[in-house]
């Protein structure tokens, strides 16, 4: 048995390294990675710990088999003195439903027959108990809560009873699933009643260890068959009752159970450690990151310096590439930092032979002034020179700052059409195949090209200011305000939706703009208003800073992204590789720990 910590031990690179990312949906903890080795080896301690894997076993201990007598005599003792109800027999568990073979000295038992299923308390209605809702019902191994103190009056009608020494299960999902249960204590006046969702063994006093009984409902072979006997409709499933006092139970002799309960303490405290460790060292991997990367994207007073310096700290993150982006969040930051040197003229080499911005914002200019002569945009009022503080960084000689606004033909949305009550009465969304793709930023954002809605051809051509095009870009307006994206050909004719701006670029490169808003998303993000619903203005958008370079070093930027964007996406895959890897490792592992065949 010494084996286990051996266990922990040899594998502990295992452990430690399999990781995967956390459901970004569901409540509770905002860690967006979860240590699964680690879980897995919770797990496996728990499950050692309920076939009796986990300490040796001492032949002096008085066995089971003498404990279930005991109990026997004395429940019938409390039933013949009132204290205790008689139940109702539960049925036998046969051979088969044995899930394992269990140690010299253990028996197979019930819930039901070792424990009160459901008491109810008898108590005065003016004495202080302890209230406990789900919420201040723990997950952990060691089943934890908190309560309210109130009137034994106010909740003895409508809640599940309990008292100190009974075990709590959380028969509801996803409660059940997420291991709620715990071993109540040090309730008020050592009473208490709680949400209906549980079911409640109280053991016979001095017979066995509340705690013991605690792993057992912890343990992922109580759970994994549990979720398989579950009742109920989609979100309102439960664990029956018949499942929680029959099934099989693994009874230890008392004294080992005392044994295995602080032997599972000492190994979880471990868990805890490597826990610890390992948030610790990934933090500190993805802070040395964001310095390393930030350092890249730092600007310094002259543009001499400024190239000298980052030459220095590209080759400072150049020589330990392989160890820095090992974490998925590096990958991210990574290719963020990519982004960011794009727009800052660092990516590429520039050629003094490029046409400069100045030339090219003149063109803009000219262009424009042509279509509004032509009435084919509504004129724009002048915006500002760009100020000083709104200068990010020092672009090369051949780039310009402007605003965004001066290279954009136009920014338009839906409701340039008109009114609601107009829009209303001429567009109608369909959820069948039609003339035109109405875009929203679902299909962008969940990558869903699958659920278009669509408008007729007459809606279409109503809509003509929020036609969309190859090459265009839209931008969130509300929700998630700043986010943007690329348009392109959907092979038929496209609209954009509501709470949607369009931008269109004129003569710069769409793509590179697109670039620029990606890179500036969380300042972009910064700049919307309001309280219960952040909305970003036209204005804001038009006024944004820009940094404009040539045209040619744009083709040139978005080339040299697109490989480097590849590279971040092969580092990416690779690291998806390893850790499913390390997964398989750590299964395999504990597959290996429990050799005996597992049956439902």
């Amino acid at each position: 048995m010494a084996g286990v910590e051996k266990l922990i031990t040899e594998h502990i690179d295992v452990w430690t390294s399999a990781i995967k990312k956390r459901n970004a949906t569901g409540r509770g903890s905002n860690k967006k990675i979860e240590l699964t080795g680690i879980k897995k080896l919770r797990e496996l301690i728990l499950e050692l710990a309920v076939r009796g894997k986990l300490v040796p076993q001492d032949p002096s201990d008085e066995p089971a088999s003498l404990l279930l007598a005991k109990i026997v005599e004395e429940k019938a003792q409390l039933v013949a003195d009132k204290k205790l109800k008689k139940q109702k027999k539960i049925p036998e568990i046969t051979n088969e439903e044995y899930p394992f073979e269990l140690p010299k000295g253990w028996e197979w038992s019930q819930l039901g027959a070792i424990c009160e299923i459901g008491p109810r308390n008898q108590l005065e209605d003016e004495l202080d108990v302890g209230f406990v809702p789900m919420p201040l019902i723990s997950t952990s191994y060691k089943g934890t809560h908190g309560l309210e103190t109130r009137k034994w009056s106010e909740i003895k009608k409508g809640y599940t009873h309990f008292a100190d020494g009974d075990i709590g299960l959380a028969k509801i999902t996803p409660c059940f699933e997420n291991s709620k249960a715990a071993v109540f204590s040090n309730l008020t006046n050592g009473y208490g009643a709680g949400t209906t969702e549980l079911h409640i063994a109280r053991p016979i006093k001095n017979t066995i260890d509340p705690l013991f009984i605690l792993l057992f409902l912890k343990a992922p072979i109580f759970l994994e068959v549990g979720k398989s006997k579950m009742t109920g409709s989609a979100g309102q499933k439960r664990v029956p009752s018949e499942y929680f006092s029959g099934r099989a139970f693994p009874l230890a002799p008392l004294a080992e159970q005392r044994r295995i309960v602080a032997k599972v303490d000492e190994l979880m405290a471990l868990c805890d450690q490597l826990e610890q460790q390992t948030e610790q060292s990934l933090t500190a991997h993805q802070t040395l990151v964001e310095v390393l990367l930030a350092s890249l994207t730092s600007d310094t007073s002259t543009d001499a310096n400024n190239k000298e310096y980052f030459q220095t700290s590209w080759q400072r993150i150049a020589e330990h590439f392989d160890v820095l982006f090992t974490t998925e969040a590096s990958i991210e930051q990574l290719k963020q930092t990519i982004l960011q040197l794009a727009v800052m003229g660092k990516l590429v080499p520039q050629n003094p032979n490029d046409e400069p911005a100045s030339v090219l914002l003149e063109k803009i200019a000219k262009e424009k002034a042509q279509l509004i002569k032509d009435k084919k945009i509504n004129k724009q009022k002048i915006l500002p020179m760009v100020k000083d503080e709104e200068k990010y960084c020092v672009l090369p000689t051949q780039w310009k700052w402007v605003r965004l606004g001066d290279v954009l033909q136009l920014i338009s949305d839906y409701h340039a059409n008109g009114s609601y009550e107009i829009l209303k009465k001429n567009v109608e969304l369909l959820d069948h195949e039609d003339f035109a793709i109405m875009l929203r930023t679902t299909n962008f954002s969940k990558k869903n090209y699958n659920s278009y809605k669509y408008i007729n051809e007459q809606a279409y051509h109503f809509m003509s200011k929020s036609k969309l095009y190859d090459g265009d870009i839209i931008m969130n307006k509300i929700g998630d305000p700043g986010a943007s994206f690329y348009v392109e050909d959907r092979g038929q004719p496209m609209s954009l939706a509501m709470n949607l701006f369009l931008l269109r670029t004129q003569i710069v490169n769409s793509k590179f703009v697109y670039l620029y808003l990606k890179s500036n998303y969380e300042y972009i993000k910064s700049l919307a208003n309001g309280t219960s619903t952040q909305t970003i203005t036209k204005d804001a958008v038009y006024n944004l800073a820009f940094p404009l370079c040539p045209l040619n070093e744009q083709e040139a930027i978005l080339q040299k992204v697109d490989v480097l964007m590849a590279l971040c996406d092969q580092l990416k895959a690779r690291l998806t590789d390893a850790q499913a890897t390390q997964l398989h490792l750590a299964d395999a592992v504990v597959e290996n720990a429990l050799s005996d065949q597992v049956v439902n």
